[in-house]
């Protein structure tokens, strides 16, 4: 959907906000915006992983690094903290003198059947993928509406429109994200400031090596890491990438990453008992877990992708997933020196 000429953001030389941006998709999305010029000021948790994405960031964008005009500015910040997001986005705006494009990327995603799944993990979901984007839209928006421009994009997934088995507190925070998103275009309209919803399906960041997997974690390991990295259920998340940025800056409603994606949505929209018998289906082949109620707990027991991988010692999964483990090492999920 185009947007009036007026209220167009810089096609280069303008200011983007990353959340997320240490790693996997939202360091792509960096990188991208950098590309185009943009100076982009990424946060994440993780101090030393900021500094190597920063590199990473000046290295492919081919813009140098260091000093007042590095592509990439880092900074240490917690999406789940409204107070920390706050005062991150007053700091760029006070440097700046305002935001033009804001991206939320951050995200978690825990991998195992209901029964192992406690509200401990419900609550890191929703605090990071719904909060976290109420959080940078709220500090966003009134320097944004005083300009009368901006672009805001959520990434959400296609776990956000069709609920998908083994993954249900990625899939409520992710449903979450996409009502906040369509919301804020309504709201939003006629001001200038847009919102686009991003609706990817398997993209191969790398993402299956932090994945936490909350059940039998061996073996949910061995189909999740390799449908996050064949080329037929997956797509590479470079391209993934450019598409998003294009998206967002151009100020769309949807983008749409995958046919995948595409399908799942048309056909949950107009039969929705359909998908959710077969998404039933899929559940009852995928592996059982230690049930542990669901509890009410708030502990987060969980094994991380990297660790159940060593457990599982399968040469199969490892030849699976040489593609996901490959973009790993680009997008700064894995630094060693492995397959």
């Amino acid at each position: 959907m185009s947007t009036d000429a007026s209220h167009a953001v810089p096609a280069s030389g303008g200011v983007a906000l990353v959340a997320g941006a240490s790693r996997g998709l939202g360091l792509l999305v960096s990188v991208e915006l950098a590309r185009r010029g943009y100076r982009v000021h990424g946060c994440g948790r993780d101090a030393r992983t900021l500094d190597r994405a920063a590199a990473i960031v000046a290295a492919r964008s081919g813009r140098g690094e260091g000093g007042a005009g590095s592509p990439f500015v880092p900074a240490v910040c917690d999406v789940r903290d409204a107070d920390a997001v706050e005062s991150w986005v007053r700091s760029v705006v006070d440097l700046e003198g305002g935001v033009d494009v804001a991206v939320h990327v951050a995200g978690i995603i825990q991998v195992g059947p209901v029964s192992s799944t406690t509200l401990g993990h419900f609550r890191d979901a929703v605090d990071t993928m719904l909060m976290g984007p109420v959080h940078v839209a709220l500090a966003v928006l009134p320097s944004m509406r005083a300009a009368g421009s901006g672009r805001i994009g959520v990434v959400s997934s296609v776990g956000g429109v069709v609920s998908v088995p083994h993954l249900l507190p990625y899939s409520v925070a992710k449903f979450g994200a996409v009502g906040l998103t369509e919301g804020l275009r309504a709201e939003l309209a006629g001001t200038g400031v847009t919102a686009t919803t991003v609706v990817p399906g398997l993209m191969r960041t790398g993402g299956h090596v932090a994945a936490q997997l909350v059940g039998d974690a061996e073996r949910d390991y061995a189909w999740f890491a390799p449908g996050a990295s064949l080329p037929v259920l997956s797509i590479g998340a470079e391209r993934g990438a450019r598409r998003i940025v294009d998206g967002v800056l151009a100020g769309r409603s949807q983008v749409e990453l995958t046919p995948l994606t595409m399908i799942g949505r048309r056909v949950h929209g107009i039969a929705p008992a359909l998908t959710v018998g077969v998404m039933g289906l899929a559940a009852r082949l995928l592996p059982d877990g230690p049930d542990r109620g669901p509890s009410m707990s708030d502990e987060r027991p969980r094994v991380t992708g990297a660790t159940a991988r060593e457990r599982l010692g399968s040469r199969v999964v490892d030849a699976l997933s040489v593609l996901g483990d490959r973009a790993a090492r680009r997008t700064n999920e894995r630094v060693d020196g492995g397959a």
